[in-house]
């Protein structure tokens, strides 16, 4: 990600003298989960949510490079900007999209995500992996839970929780 030069004008000569950039390259992937089972993510609109999803990644100034999921939770990998911080970012997401699935009506009832969100950080070659592991979740969740899932993550990323603090999971 590169941000626009600052430029400043040096007064006693009239010279433009640019500021240096700043550059970043930060993959962020990130889980975050549906509030109560009545608010599962069903195949007819899983699709729109994902591309919406999506555009709220790029209109926020990341790089949407792959949004996924299953009926209780979603996946998100991007380009982290860097004129943002992870947790407004997520939180961006997360009421940009529950907001434009409560204006569809897809459900009978109002739509949540849970409180929190998983963000893991990875390494440029380490992308085509991931990209294809959340494309893929549909086939993932066959034969492994979001409970399960998510415990690897968190465990392969040596991340200390206390179950107390997981998502209420709907397996």
């Amino acid at each position: 990600m590169v941000t626009n030069p600052v430029k400043f004008k040096v007064s006693p000569i009239g010279a433009t003298v640019f500021m240096p950039n700043t550059y970043s390259q930060i993959t962020i992937h990130a889980v975050f989960a549906v509030k109560h089972r009545e608010n599962f993510i069903t195949k007819d609109w899983r699709d729109h949510l994902h591309q919406y999803i999506s555009g709220i990644i790029t209109n926020k100034g990341a790089k949407s490079l792959a949004v996924g999921g299953w009926k209780d939770h979603v996946h998100i990998l991007f380009g982290m900007p860097v004129t943002t911080c992870i947790s407004d970012f997520m939180s961006a997401v997360k009421a940009n999209s529950s907001k434009w699935i409560n204006e569809q009506h897809f459900l009978k009832g109002k739509f949540q995500w849970q409180e929190g969100y998983a963000a893991f950080s990875y390494a440029r070659s380490q992308r085509d992996i991931v990209i294809n592991y959340i494309i893929n979740q549909e086939e993932h969740h066959r034969t492994r839970s979001f409970k399960e899932e998510y415990l690897k993550m968190l465990s392969d990323f040596d991340v200390t929780y206390e179950n107390k603090y997981l998502f209420e999971f709907y397996d």
